[in-house]
């Protein structure tokens, strides 16, 4: 595509799928550098491909007159269809069976549409590179590796005071290890002299998780994504689970412990190096006990303070 084109991605989806993107996002605008390239999604969750430099702009999904391009035969309004037809490429993720969306953007006067995968797939390889493999028809491809790198730099000096952040929630109850367990295991990394972060949201407050965190402890809650790949830039090691709070503190190069049940790590665990899987064979994570992941973790922390001047 010529230089000075313009590029429109389409991407719905919940944080971790997101970012799961990033690395054809990553791409594009490593192949077309002067490109626009603009996303259409959610903005809590597409500011991430801003603050990434992956993206120039963000524009919301649900801004008025969208939902009409899912209607058959839908009234396109006339500046919705004049900024669609602004775009020399429209990448699309959105779920699509009858092909009532893309007939719509037809309409409005799109002329290049590639429709990306609404889902990933098992036995068709990681997620992120299923999410880029529809470039190869514009002959963009990930190279082995370049696919993992991480996206926001970690800060000079990061993790001089041994510190981890730990987020005990995710989207799913099923991917979830007992809050119980997660606090056990905090309290005998404190006991070690490490700091403990607890990030949470809207999810763990409505399931009550809010209340058994102690009130002495540090909280990030419901902080923009933004602010968290900040903030994560700055620490020692992340632990979680299958989340998109996880794949965030991976893409930000910090070394993560991830408990992993029902999932598939070969396929959703976050690709960046530094990334730890512990997974529980049956995938019932109750079956993990607090004492085998808290010696996990002072094994791994132990490892990671080795590189780091010894701390921990």
């Amino acid at each position: 595509m010529a230089a000075g084109g313009r590029v429109l991605v389409i991407r719905g989806g919940a944080v971790g799928d997101f970012i799961l993107t990033l690395p054809a996002l990553r791409l594009l605008r490593e192949t077309l550098p002067d490109n626009h390239v603009e996303v259409l999604g959610y903005p809590g969750i597409t500011a991430l491909a801003v603050a990434a430099g992956v993206a120039d702009s963000t524009r919301a999904l649900e801004h008025g007159g969208m939902a009409r391009l899912f209607a058959r035969g839908g009234d396109i309004a006339p500046d919705l269809a004049a900024y669609l037809a602004g775009f020399n490429l429209v990448l699309s993720y959105l779920y699509d069976p009858d092909g009532i969306f893309r007939d719509n953007l037809a309409r409005a006067g799109v002329k290049t549409l590639i429709e990306c995968p609404h889902q990933v797939l098992p036995g068709q390889g990681h997620a992120a590179l299923q999410l880029a493999r529809p470039l190869e028809r514009l002959a963009m491809f990930l190279e082995d590796g370049d696919w993992r790198r991480p996206f926001f730099p970690r800060r000079a000096g990061a993790g001089e005071v041994s510190s981890v952040v730990l987020h005990p929630g995710s989207g799913s109850v099923r991917k979830n290890w007992p809050l119980d367990r997660w606090l056990e295991v905090a309290a005998r990394l404190e006991a070690r002299g490490c700091r403990v972060i607890h990030v949470t949201g809207e999810v763990e407050e409505a399931r009550g998780q809010l209340a058994g965190i102690p009130a002495d402890a540090e909280v990030w809650h419901q902080r923009p994504l933004p602010e968290l790949a900040e903030r994560f830039g700055g620490y020692t090691a992340f632990l979680g689970h299958d989340s998109g709070i996880s794949h965030l503190a991976a893409a930000c190069g910090l070394p993560c412990l991830l408990l992993f049940g029902p999932t598939d790590p070969q396929i959703w665990a976050p690709p960046q190096p530094g990334v730890r899987v512990l997974r529980a064979q049956t995938g019932n994570l109750t079956e993990l006990s607090a004492a085998e992941v808290a010696a996990q973790a002072v094994c791994w922390l132990e490892e990671i303070a080795s590189n780091n001047n010894g701390i921990l």
